[in-house]
């Protein structure tokens, strides 16, 4: 099944889990369309695609108020931002519990489970920190995870199967 929803309202981008996996966004312009296995794909003005896995719980915002998002706030699962640097100059980041992410023009996948969150950049350059510490940039086919604790970040080649893991979930 694949519904597209064109959202009408300005503003903040929130995005809430309903019953059967449903989702609410609100933005000018933005429409969200549903996948096989319950996936959101939210296209957005300025070049922004964020693909969720169902159940994902996350909040998009459009800090400085251009009608494009440039953050999202991310709690629970994955979701796929690809970013059209060509098109979107203002850059965009993923928040979580335990790092925030940040790009210009690029495809990354960020997932948060049982206090960890891992990045993986399929298309560009990411850099990723935690809120108060060290920062690593991550190229294609790498990838960090992100734990509550102080241990350095390392970045490491994701196996094959790891990456398709993550990007099958997301449809990719």
């Amino acid at each position: 099944m694949n519904i597209t929803l064109r959202c009408l309202f300005a503003g903040a981008f929130a995005v809430g889990l309903f019953p059967e996996g449903a989702a609410l966004a609100q933005s000018a312009g933005c429409t969200m369309s549903r996948e096989a296995g319950g996936r959101q794909v939210f296209s957005c003005p300025g070049g922004v695609k964020v693909t969720a896995e169902a159940g994902a719980s996350f909040r998009l915002a459009d800090r400085n108020g251009d009608g494009s998002p440039d953050s999202a706030s991310l709690r629970r699962k994955a979701i796929l931002v690809d970013v059209d640097s060509s098109q979107h100059a203002g850059g965009f980041q993923v928040v979580t519990p335990q790092a925030i992410a940040a790009v210009r023009g690029t495809q990354w996948a960020v997932d948060v489970a049982s206090g960890k969150t891992s990045v993986l950049v399929v298309r560009g350059s990411v850099a990723v920190r935690r809120p108060a510490g060290e920062q690593v940039v991550l190229s294609p086919g790498e990838g960090v995870d992100v734990s509550d604790g102080t241990e350095p970040l390392v970045v490491r080649r994701w196996p094959a199967p790891r990456v398709a893991a993550l990007l099958a979930r997301l449809g990719h």
